[in-house]
């Protein structure tokens, strides 16, 4: 069952669930932290709509910079802007920041411990026909590895707004990392978000579960429905949304280790040194268990409609199920 303490969208597993694209809600985050502080300033390497960032440009156009197609110039004037007092945020697609302009980032703000938020947009698989060379399937990675960096994931659009607000009040730099298709609300205006905290979104009606799906980004909808269908052949689980990746929130990554004893990690990315990574280091160091791995296995992406590239690279409900029923058997 969904989680009725954290009041999450009823209408998840309707055909009627509203479906907006995570950046939106990034843009809409924007114009409100903007709203509330003053020192919000924003930055963009001319894709000022795509990433949603017009909402504020057209509130404080004096407080915005069109730097244009010129990424490694985006985060170092956006450095320079934090060494004066400001909150900048930078935003582009994932493939160009930090996909072009990762050691500006590392030198300028990560190494300098200044306070920017890197907005990627446009990350994983789901970006579609636009092809391999603008699916950033391995941003996550590229930016966990940096001391100082945080790193953020909302898995819809009300997160991300929750989470560019929450951004503002942070002390260090910070990526924010976000999708283009639409998808499915999860949660709702009353759901809680803590950057520090991991939620547990689905749970069994009674009893413990028997595998933990940990998943973080746009892939939460089809984990829950697989949860649903596993649930229905008998197997428990509980879904983990782990929207900050960094810092993790290792306390209840090892509860949910140790009360299943089996874990799945879901998410639009490289296996290699992404979300399910930083999870297996976690369980590595402190509570061994079988653990199983959803994301893209070492491949480059390709064109096609997202749905279709989410199925031909092992990210859909089918293959979380299977995933479940295999880690299962390790266990046992």
């Amino acid at each position: 069952m969904l989680n009725p303490k954290l009041k999450l969208n009823p209408k998840i597993f309707s055909t009627e669930v509203e479906q907006v694209p995570i950046r939106k809600g990034f843009g809409q985050g924007l114009l409100l932290a903007g709203e509330k502080d003053e020192k919000v300033v924003g930055l963009c390497a001319d894709l000022t709509e795509s990433t949603q960032m017009n909402l504020f440009v057209d509130k404080f156009p004096d407080r915005f910079v069109q730097i244009g197609v010129a990424e490694q110039n985006l985060v170092t004037v956006a450095s320079g802007m934090s060494a004066m007092g400001k909150i900048p945020f930078c935003s582009s697609y994932a493939m160009f920041s930090p996909g072009r302009n990762w050691e500006q980032i590392r030198t300028t703000i990560t190494y300098n411990d200044r306070k920017v938020v890197i907005v990627g947009s446009h990350s994983g698989i789901s970006v579609g026909p636009d092809g391999g060379t603008h699916q950033a399937l391995e941003d996550i990675a590229l930016m966990r590895v940096m001391p100082n960096m945080d790193v953020i994931s909302p898995c819809d659009a009300i997160e991300a707004k929750k989470a560019t607000l929450a951004l503002v009040d942070t002390k260090r730099p910070a990526y924010l990392r976000l999708v283009r298709e639409k998808t499915p609300i999860i949660t709702t205006e009353e759901t809680p978000f803590d950057i520090n905290k991991a939620e547990i979104f689905w749970m069994p009606d009674v009893g413990l579960a028997q595998v933990g799906i940990i998943v973080t980004g746009g892939l939460m909808h089809r984990a829950l429905l697989a949860a649903k269908e596993l649930e229905a052949e008998g197997i428990k689980t509980k879904v983990m949304n782990l929207a900050s990746i960094k810092p993790l929130d290792i306390e209840s990554i090892l509860a949910l280790a140790k009360e299943t004893k089996a874990i799945v990690t879901v998410e639009e990315h490289q296996i290699a040194g992404g979300m399910g990574s930083a999870v297996a280091e976690v369980l590595a160091q402190n509570y061994p268990v079988p653990i199983e791995f959803i994301g893209v296995k070492d491949k480059f992406g390709q064109s096609g409609t997202p749905d279709e590239l989410i199925e031909h690279y092992g990210m859909g409900k089918d293959a979380i199920k299977e995933a479940v029923k295999k880690v299962l058997t390790r266990k046992n």
